[in-house]
């Protein structure tokens, strides 16, 4: 009889053991907003939890790094730019990229034709409105190819270290300010502005190809094949609940609304943002086109004379198809 009843609790402990998810710390580039809502729609439907993990989302803000969050620890996967996780590994953190769920890019530059810009020609002599904290590499390759010096000199422009949002336009701080097709654009048409009466210069079609959003890890974690496969896993779950989103972006901005615990997020600009952001994440099944990224570091390097260049050489490494391999088994 005992040795039944310990058999008994050696199972029930056993299975307790096997069901226990497996935890995953997600951090984002920013703020809780549909830029996102990939993740927070596959926690909301519960694709994570079919998945058997335990996902945490830890949003983003002005003063959150999410390289600088991975490397001590905080996170097990971060959503950044592969600009930015580039600079980061070639300065000393190691992070690869594990999936591409952004295939087209977002970032724009708009300009008020009052204020003198109608076209790139119009640049040289301007204050440009430009976000660092790693957003700044596209600029520089942009106008390293543009042949325009950023010192602020006659035959350059001045940078302007622009906030994230777009007063700069509209007090007339600067011409042009950058921003996302999917947030600031709209804010600009927001404040009254009609599209004929601003220049507006996609950087994919200047030729300046650089990866938006993209999930990121540690290079070492990569060796141990329980976490390549935790990884695959959370993949998996994301990508359902990105193609979920694009379907249905209503409802994926309302989930996005619930999960905003600032209260600061409007049910009509997640709509927007939305609509927009599932053009991004069209055509991408998660897996990385390498083509992208070497069309990424070709962008990069020829910026690397400019001021705060991303990186200085050809990157080894920087991206593996490890998980994404067995996520769309």
């Amino acid at each position: 009889m005992k040795r039944l009843m310990l058999a008994a609790m050696f199972a029930a402990l056993g299975a307790g053991a096997a069901s226990a998810a497996d935890s995953v710390k997600l951090q984002l580039k920013w703020v809780t907003q549909a830029q996102f809502a990939g993740y927070y729609v596959a926690a909301a439907k519960g694709y994570y939890s079919d998945e058997n993990l335990d996902v945490t989302i830890l949003p983003g803000g002005p003063d959150i790094a999410p390289e600088q969050v991975i490397a001590g620890g905080g996170a097990d996967v971060i959503t950044t730019w592969m600009a930015a996780g580039l600079a980061a590994r070639e300065r000393g953190v190691p992070l690869v990229n594990i999936a591409q769920p952004f295939k087209s890019q977002g970032l724009e530059f708009t300009c008020r034709k009052d204020l003198g810009v109608s076209s790139t020609a119009d640049f040289k002599g301007k204050t440009l409105g430009v976000w660092f904290f790693g957003n700044e590499y596209p600029f520089y390759a942009w106008m390293a190819k543009l042949g325009l010096k950023t010192d602020g000199s006659a035959d350059g422009v001045t940078v302007l270290k622009q906030a994230f949002d777009v007063e700069a336009l509209l007090k007339g701080e600067a011409q042009c300010i950058s921003v996302m097709t999917y947030n600031e654009y709209g804010q600009v048409l927001d404040a009254g502005y009609k599209p004929d009466q601003l220049a507006t210069f996609s950087y994919a079609d200047q030729g300046v190809k650089v990866m938006e959003d993209g999930l990121y890890v540690m290079e070492d974690k990569l060796k141990d094949p329980a976490f390549v496969e935790k990884m695959a896993r959370f993949v998996r779950a994301s990508m359902k609940g990105w193609k979920y989103a694009e379907a249905n972006p209503d409802e994926a901005a309302a989930i996005v609304v619930d999960a905003d615990q600032t209260g600061l997020q409007t049910l009509d600009h997640q709509k927007y943002m939305m609509s927009e952001v599932a053009k991004l994440t069209a055509g991408s099944n998660g897996a990385l086109d390498p083509a992208d990224f070497d069309a990424t570091v070709a962008a990069l390097l020829s910026a690397v004379s400019a001021e705060n260049p991303a990186i200085t050489k050809k990157p080894e490494g920087g991206w593996t198809h490890a998980v994404t391999d067995i996520a769309l088994k």
